[in-house]
């Protein structure tokens, strides 16, 4: 970092290179780069530039039979295909102007570009569809996003009641090349293509939204409007065959906030919002599940019983018109359906002293889809239990660090509960010493060792040895006991 009058700029490298836990090399490798420069005009106005680039490739053991470990075929770092991986990059610019116009105005803007790209191989069911070739599926897209976001705010009074009103609108074009699904061999042969085309998906939008702040209470009305143009070009069609719909959505939303005293504060937050699908669904069902609508609705609180104690909570309650189920081998989004969720969220964070913190997270939830049969309502692998927290270090004479764990509880697999999701408990350790413009760092995944699986899915899936398929869990490992070493130099 280099600081100077007026601006400052600073530019990070990182490079990482493991070939994994597993029995098959990962040979995996990442560099990221980033750069951001900000200046202040004497006005007091900021301008901030921002450049990144992220570029990876992998080999990868793809999702596991449970059946192959617990016959001792494989373990649990093997593979059934170890021809999986891929390469993925992307290059992020972003320019943003903050402007003070007057005492009670201010403008923010920003513009940017994204370009995104990746080439992705699987193998989810083995030899199920292709007993001699295997399943093996590539997914490839190239794609450049453009936008611009606009926002400005206003401070003011209706008579005695202050007014905050914020307003704005963004723009957002996201153009893809080539956006392939394929079937292949050993990541080397395309045997057929599946889907391949182009997508232009354009989203305008502007909105709206007042606090009106009361003595201790304040309510906050706000409105949304969303426009999405969807275009695919089907290339593998034998004419031209470019589909596109259109959508136009409103959002409105309605916040209260009651400030009870200096240590606590009451909420409830309304909104209506909308689930988003797929280009390439949206144009091929001809309109229809577009913008599904989304209810929510928050009821909290926010406590400070004590100066260095604070606690949140809330009720909460979600409702999607339609809910969408991604099918990666089939290059296609399902429909599953209205479902509900509702829950109790309890965070707390407490410093025991000038440089030592404690903080933990807890969420309940109950997540059904409500128009099946009791017992067969399940959403799968979604959690009923999650908690999250650690103990952190801050800078006691040069040292700093943390204790961190989290835990996910057993969740359903499939609708009927029959095939469960093994929950699990991990914890994290880090530690650094500063002297100077050195650090010198530690960090431990997995301090206590313990057998996780960090994907789950209930997959029907057939080896070439099996007479019929199988339906059951199908896993990727977690990280196993990892400890590395960090240098750092600050100039």
């Amino acid at each position: 970092m280099r600081k100077r009058k007026n601006k400052n700029a600073f530019v990070a490298v990182e490079y990482l290179e493991s070939d994994g836990p597993f029995d098959s090399p990962q040979n995996f490798n990442r560099v990221n780069l980033f750069g951001k420069y900000v200046i202040f005009t004497p006005d007091n106005d900021k301008l901030t530039l921002t450049a990144s680039h992220f570029t990876s490739r992998w080999d990868a053991s793809g999702q596991i039979p449970q059946r192959e470990v617990d016959n001792g075929n494989i373990s649990r770092f093997g593979a059934i295909d170890d021809t999986e991986g891929g390469t993925t990059e992307r290059t992020n610019l972003n320019v943003e102007y903050n402007k003070q116009v007057s005492n009670n105005t201010t403008i923010k803007t920003n513009a940017f570009y994204s370009h995104y790209a990746f080439e992705l191989y699987s193998n989810f069911t083995f030899f199920l569809e292709d007993p001699d070739n295997g399943d093996q599926i590539k997914q490839k897209e190239d794609r450049d996003v453009f936008g611009l976001n606009s926002e400005l705010i206003y401070n003011t009074f209706l008579g005695s009641t202050e007014l905050k009103l914020t307003s704005g609108v963004s723009l957002r074009h996201d153009a893809t090349t080539d956006t392939e699904l394929s079937h292949t061999l050993n990541r080397v042969t395309t045997l057929e293509n599946i889907q391949l085309g182009d997508i232009n998906q354009t989203n305008a939008a502007a909105y709206v939204n007042a606090d009106f702040e009361m003595g201790k209470f304040t309510i906050a009305p706000a409105l949304r409007l969303d426009y999405f143009k969807f275009l695919y070009t089907d290339k593998l069609s034998e004419t031209y065959s470019a589909e596109a719909e259109t959508k136009a959505i409103v959002s409105p939303k309605l916040n209260f906030f009651y400030n009870a005293n200096n240590n606590l504060q009451l909420y409830l937050k309304t909104g209506l919002g909308f689930h988003s699908n797929d280009a390439r669904v949206v144009v091929s069902n001809s309109g229809e599940d577009i913008l599904p609508r989304a209810y929510g609705t928050d009821l909290g609180a926010v406590w400070k019983p004590f100066s260095n104690l604070v606690v949140n909570s809330a009720l909460w309650y979600l409702f999607l018109e339609q809910e969408f189920v991604y099918v990666g081998d089939a290059g296609i989004v399902e429909p599953s359906g209205k479902t509900e969720r509702y829950g109790l969220d309890l965070g707390m964070r407490y410093q025991l002293t000038n440089w030592l913190f404690l903080d933990t997270d807890a969420t309940l939830t109950h997540a059904r889809s409500t128009e099946d049969p009791d017992g067969e309502n399940y959403i799968p692998l979604a959690p009923s239990f999650t908690m999250a927290g650690g103990l952190a270090v801050n800078n006691l004479k040069g040292f700093s660090g943390g204790l961190r764990y989290r835990f996910i509880d057993d969740r359903p697999a499939n609708e009927d509960n029959s095939i469960i999701a093994d929950g699990y408990f991990v914890a994290d350790f880090n530690a650094s010493y500063t002297i100077n413009n050195l650090t010198f760092g530690i960090a431990v995944e997995n301090i206590f060792d313990v057998e996780w699986s960090e994907t789950q899915f209930a997959t029907e899936s057939r080896l070439q040895n099996e007479p019929q398929a199988v339906e059951e869990i199908h896993f990727t490992p977690g990280t196993p006991f990892f400890a590395k070493a960090m240098v750092t130099y600050r100039f």
